[in-house]
């Protein structure tokens, strides 16, 4: 079966295109078809793994040969996958679910004219980024990488008639094309310093390549991660992103296409562990994000770009957890698993809240849900008991373990980036319980053409199978480190190291943070009555409702320079190149018409031009003589 694999890219991407070129046809059936096909991928990817878990950890790592893909030159690279531990953990995420979403997505869009594109845009989705977790080397990665970007900017913009919509989609697409460079550049010097792009020859060379090499490759590693999972300073697409459907951003904007950052960098670990100055950057942007999405979550009242917040913020503890090398790679992975189940659960949860209300997503409009919708209340708080790291719930296992690697380390850095993972954890629990406690719980504040009512079976099982998840997913994969262990062939082996602070000590800490935020957060908005217009607000809240005029600094370091530069460039060309060859070309056709003239064809007109050339030789002659 690990030599089928092929079979996890291929399935879903012939179901896109079944689904893209039957048309209306296809219609009454087309999304069972979208659920089919990713459910198929979830089968062979299970049964991948159950013939990985009966091998020795030494030969878990299985290549599969595809095709001859580039022949030429220097350049000798063959098509395939990499099907090891850390690929088959992302591909048992993005199947198992993506499935989940794909049902949930057949009553979401049920009277949705366009369903079946939808379907087949996901599916398309799914295959780009099973193709990117799967490739054998960075080339046929960045194909992939460039997939789950088109199926971003097409599913952000699927109701692209409205202009706001489009708008966003575009944003992101641009803005990912800038992270995009990074790994092209990377790409680049590879193949300079190593002359080779497959993960073998690359990884297995990168331990004689000089640190500035290194360091170099890893920083525009870093880039690329930085657009993909929306972390500073690329990290301004997220918000809007949530313009799309909400199971769109349950899939990708949660479990697995932001995630694709971070596969990267504990991918390319042989190089990072190689750069240490490359190393603290990736945690740095991390630990930075982290409390910026924090920040920027505690003021929004948009329910969806609330939870967009906390996944750029959360993807900041992987991140965080990547830059800290061999000790925090297999947390990083263990936390982005359980973040895919509990973020998505609180996705959907969202938009079942959205399906009860009238696809309102002003949380001031909210209130008192957990009466009408029971179900949507105890799924959605088990995730957000997950996300806070209470006990025992998947998030207490993992993002625990990031703060306690964090505080590993000499000098200035433990206390800098475990300092920066304790408050997150404090600022965690307090947007995330603002959120919970403005939805659910405390006065009803409907307008009046709602009438709030649990979703269909279609939608809640799903949210209740991730809510399963994120109770116990955590606390399954910490048994006796079997996660660790899991992924050692990949991050290798770590040794233990302690903490600048007791273990127990973190761990009160940290509790004592969640405990606090949480509380506030009861005080303020599950107790008392929340207003329900926006209150004047400080500078602080103001700039943080706006992501820190995140677009205002783009356009005016970026977007605006750029205009300039192009109007530039453009009369540059217009005046200068073209201008003079134009006016050469003018030139020379006036010359031709003056030509011209003299050819009209008229013999008088030829034997006068005779006589006075005649006369001119003959005085030149004359004149000579003389």
């Amino acid at each position: 079966m690990l030599t089928l694999t092929w079979l996890l890219i291929a399935v879903p991407l012939a179901s896109a295109a079944v689904l893209l070129l039957a048309g209306r046809r296809a219609d009454a059936w087309g999304h069972w078809l979208g659920v089919a096909a990713s459910g198929t991928a979830f089968v062979v990817g299970f049964v991948a793994f159950l013939q990985m878990l009966g091998l020795e950890s030494e030969e878990r790592a299985t290549s599969v040969h595809l095709f001859s893909w580039i022949p030429g030159g220097e350049l000798n690279l063959d098509a395939g996958l990499l099907v090891d531990p850390l690929s088959m953990t992302f591909v048992l995420l993005i199947t198992f679910v993506g499935t989940l979403i794909h049902v949930y997505s057949v009553a979401y869009m049920e009277h949705d004219a366009d369903r079946r594109r939808f379907f087949a845009y996901l599916n398309l989705f799914v295959a780009a980024m099973l193709l990117l977790v799967l490739a054998d080397s960075y080339l046929l990665l960045f194909v992939g990488w460039e997939g789950v970007g088109l199926a971003s900017y097409l599913l952000i913009g699927f109701w692209n008639f409205k202009r706001e919509y489009a708008t966003a989609a575009n944003k992101a697409f641009f803005v990912n094309r800038i992270g995009d460079l990074g790994l092209i550049f990377a790409m680049g010097l590879m193949f300079s310093y190593f002359g080779a792009l497959d993960f073998d020859s690359v990884l297995s060379q990168a331990p004689e390549a000089t640190t500035a090499q290194l360091t170099a490759i890893g920083l525009m590693l870093l880039l690329a991660a930085c657009g993909k999972s929306a972390q500073f300073p690329l990290q301004s697409w997220l918000g809007d992103a949530m313009a799309g459907p909400t199971p769109v951003s349950a899939l990708i904007h949660a479990a697995t296409m932001v995630t694709a950052g971070v596969y990267l960098i504990v991918r390319s670990a042989p190089i990072f562990n190689g750069a240490p100055n490359a190393q603290v950057v990736v945690a740095a942007v991390g630990a930075f994000t982290l409390i910026l999405g924090a920040l920027i979550g505690m003021a929004k009242d948009d329910i969806k770009k609330a939870l967009a917040a906390s996944t750029m913020s959360q993807i900041g503890y992987m991140m965080l957890a990547a830059g800290l090398g061999p000790i925090g790679y297999a947390f990083a992975i263990f936390h982005l698993v359980t973040h895919g189940f509990f973020k998505a659960g609180m996705f959907l949860g969202a938009g079942s809240v959205m399906h009860a209300m009238n696809d309102q997503v002003d949380m001031r409009r909210f209130g008192a849900l957990k009466g009408a919708m029971v179900v949507t209340w105890v799924t959605f708080g088990l995730g957000w008991l997950a996300i806070l790291g209470v006990p025992p719930f998947s998030g207490f296992f993992s993002k625990d373990k990031i703060i306690e690697a964090a505080f590993v380390g000499e000098g200035w850095q433990p206390w800098v980036f475990g300092g920066a993972a304790l408050i997150g954890a404090g600022l965690t629990a307090f947007y995330m319980s603002r959120l919970f406690f403005m939805t659910f719980h405390g006065k009803a504040r409907w307008t009046d053409e709602v009438h709030p009512h649990e979703s269909p079976a279609l939608m809640t099982v799903p949210m209740m199978i991730l809510a399963v998840g994120s109770a116990f997913l955590g606390l399954f994969l910490a048994m006796g480190d079997r996660f660790t262990h899991w992924l050692e062939p990949v991050t290798g082996h770590a040794e233990h190291h302690e903490p600048v602070l007791p273990v127990p000590v973190l761990i009160a800490l940290t509790l004592i943070l969640v405990a606090a935020g949480g509380l506030l957060a009861w005080l303020r908005y599950g107790r008392a009555e929340v207003p329900e217009t926006a209150p004047s607000a400080s500078l602080a809240t103001l700039a943080a409702r706006n992501d820190f005029f995140q677009d205002s600094v783009n356009r005016a370091v970026v977007q605006r320079p750029g205009q300039h530069l192009t109007r530039t460039l453009v009369y540059v060309d217009a005046t200068v190149v073209d201008g003079a060859v134009n006016k050469q070309a003018r030139g020379w056709a006036g010359l031709g018409e003056a030509s011209r003239r003299l050819q009209n064809g008229q013999v008088r007109s030829y034997a006068a031009t005779m006589l006075v050339g005649l006369v001119i030789v003959v005085a030149v002659i004359v004149v000579g003589g003389l």
